[in-house]
């Protein structure tokens, strides 16, 4: 390889281990920036350049189990509805909950149903909320549906220039739809998604009860051009154009749905018309303390790990060896910086996908470096054994993580939020393994290659 294009790969890896560090830990760059900007005037070339600027600081997504918070255990009440429609009872419920609780802004909530036996329940996890006993209060309460009118352009600009003026009471008035009619999510009996029978588009389908089709027919005979929106939990879910007065209770709403947005809308409009109250059975707490001790043990589990990987490389492959750890470090900072740009939400499941991803990585790296050694015992020279122990190792290091990143897949899409984070963390770090191998432990070697330390074999058999 051209010197210039090695060393121009090597300064892009080390800009990009440096950028990474400094997203992980900015105190070190912000510091110096610090310094440097109060002595600029002792420091020559900084004389007339402005002042350094601060590195951007994201703080690590720490689950449930890390940074404390809350668990509760709701059980629904079911009895009134039917036992097909109890799957999607729950579904809309869950969708209202999650809803309310982002509320609190709350980091990632965890919402879902689980069903044991005939009993359904909703689990929430609240990570970091402080007033646990107005979330509790708030996510009781039975999902609100309502109809309501559009006011005239009169009323919505009367209403916005009150707001922009700063008129309290206006601060909580709607402009655009008034109070909520009588109308509401008990005269619905169904929603369900349709298609057209000329486009192929979806659409949804509500059946009101008798009482509900009088009311329906009487705001949409005054309202025939005009929009009525759909309120759940105080929330516009939809407000669609009436083109004529509706009446025997059945109406259609129409629009540029994808077949998802028809579900999800269903499944809002069923919530606020099924009665599906929830109680709560169970309520445990997590503590800060207690989330931050597992918090060090695990980093502490990860650090002792990686000192004894990298006794065990530089032992038993000497200079490539010590190479693969400062590839290692360079992978590691590489995928911390991955989980707080994204970010992820890490929990203890999530690090130990992470630890477990650092074994992946050191695997390919003695996959190549026996490759690299039988390759040179046929009297290969030191830069043909490296460039083939690469080339034959690469089909095992694809194969094998190919197949791991499968059963990420697999594991992410039919599991639990906790086995979701352990799959995408496991997933980051074998992408970034792949490169870390590949590319930097690669060209890293490439520069002892033709080198003095070639003449000594024990540096490399």
């Amino acid at each position: 390889m051209e010197i210039k294009k090695l060393r121009n790969i090597t300064f892009a890896i080390i800009i990009l281990a440096l950028a990474a560090g400094f997203l992980i830990y900015p105190k070190a760059w912000n510091k110096s920036a610090d310094w440097l900007n109060a002595h600029k005037n002792s420091v020559g070339f900084l004389k007339n350049i402005s002042n350094i600027p601060q590195y951007f600081n994201l703080p690590f997504r720490l689950g449930l189990d890390l940074q404390g918070g809350t668990h509760l255990v709701y059980e629904a009440d079911l009895s009134q509805i039917q036992g097909k429609d109890a799957a999607d009872a729950m579904q809309g419920v869950r969708d209202v909950i999650e809803r309310r609780v982002n509320l609190f802004g709350v980091t990632e909530p965890l919402v879902q149903v689980d069903r044991v036996g005939e009993h359904y329940r909703l689990i929430v996890e609240l990570a970091g909320i402080k007033d646990v006993n107005e979330a509790i209060k708030m996510i009781g309460e039975t999902p609100s549906l309502d109809f309501r009118e559009e006011r005239t352009a009169e009323e919505t600009r009367a209403i916005l220039e009150a707001q922009k003026a700063g008129q309290v009471s206006a601060l909580k008035e709607d402009p655009y739809f008034g109070t909520p009619t009588e109308l509401t999510g008990k005269y619905i009996k169904k929603a369900a998604v349709s298609f057209d029978s000329n486009t192929g588009a979806p659409q949804v389908d509500l059946e009101f009860n008798d009482d509900g089709a009088k009311l329906f027919s009487e705001i949409t005979g005054r309202n025939v051009g005009k929009r009525i929106a759909i309120y759940l939990d105080s929330q516009p879910i939809s407000a669609p154009v009436v083109n004529e007065a509706i009446s025997g209770g059945r109406a259609r709403i129409t629009g540029n749905f994808s077949i998802e947005e028809a579900k999800l809308l269903v499944r809002r409009l069923n919530a606020g018309a099924l009665p599906v109250p929830i109680s709560l059975i169970n309520q445990q707490t997590v503590g800060a303390s207690l989330g931050e001790a597992s918090l060090r043990d695990s980093l502490n589990a990860g650090l002792v790990g990686l000192l004894a990987v990298a006794v065990f490389m530089i032992i038993l492959y000497r200079l490539p060896g010590l190479l693969s750890v400062f590839a290692l470090l360079i992978y590691t900072l590489i995928v911390l910086a991955i989980f707080k740009t994204i970010p992820v939400t890490l929990t203890l499941a999530g690090i130990a996908g992470f630890i477990l991803s650092i074994g992946m990585a050191v695997d390919a790296n003695i996959l190549i470096f026996e490759r690299t050694k039988e390759e040179m015992k046929t009297g290969k020279s030191l830069a043909g054994a490296v460039e083939e122990g690469f080339r034959r190792a690469w089909t095992s290091i694809r194969d094998s993580n190919v197949s791991s990143l499968l059963t990420c897949l697999i594991l992410f899409w039919l599991g639990t939020s906790v086995i979701k984070g352990f799959a995408l963390t496991l997933a980051i770090g074998i992408l970034v393994s792949m490169f870390s191998a590949i590319v930097v432990t690669r060209n890293f070697l490439r520069w002892f290659v033709g080198r003095q330390t070639e003449k000594y074999h024990w540096l490399w058999r």
